[in-house]
């Protein structure tokens, strides 16, 4: 990452405007022109520098719910198991752990009931118990990365 890279990623972190061309906005704050912004995102998204770049949606305030799942996965299972849980369309996120349960991950799911059904299909494609992780409590954290 160069200089005007890490202007970028510091100026996106927080917001993007909502208009009919965002990325010349975003673009004219920073003194350059919209295409080599775009092109800039691309390489760094190309780069596994950023690894998404999109909007995060509130899946409870849409109709939808999501969760935070784990497994006690056999070591040797192990990558059978992710590929089965990496699959489903309502994973988010899959991490591994140094725990009993070594493999963690988020649910989200159009509807509530959704939910239940992504559990199920799990314990079904790989023969193991999910723990669900329901949230009790809300918190927003800002988090911003000074690039």
């Amino acid at each position: 990452m160069d200089d005007l890279d890490r202007k970028i990623v510091n100026a996106l972190q927080g917001g993007f405007p909502v208009c009919e061309r965002p990325y010349l906005e975003v673009a004219s704050r920073l003194g350059m022109a919209e295409e080599e912004l775009i092109a800039r995102l691309e390489k760094l998204l190309a780069d596994r520098v950023l690894t998404r770049f999109g909007p995060l949606y509130n899946a409870e305030r849409m109709g939808g719910a999501f969760t935070l799942a784990a497994l006690s996965v056999p070591e040797a299972d192990y990558d059978r198991v992710a590929q089965a849980v990496n699959a489903l369309p309502q994973v988010a996120h899959n991490y591994r752990r140094e725990h009993t349960l070594n493999m963690w991950f988020v649910l989200a799911t159009d509807t509530r009931e959704g939910i239940a059904d992504a559990i199920r299909e799990i314990e079904a494609r790989t023969g193991l118990p999910v723990f669900n992780f329901p949230k009790e409590e809300e918190f927003f954290l800002e988090l911003r990365f000074a690039a």
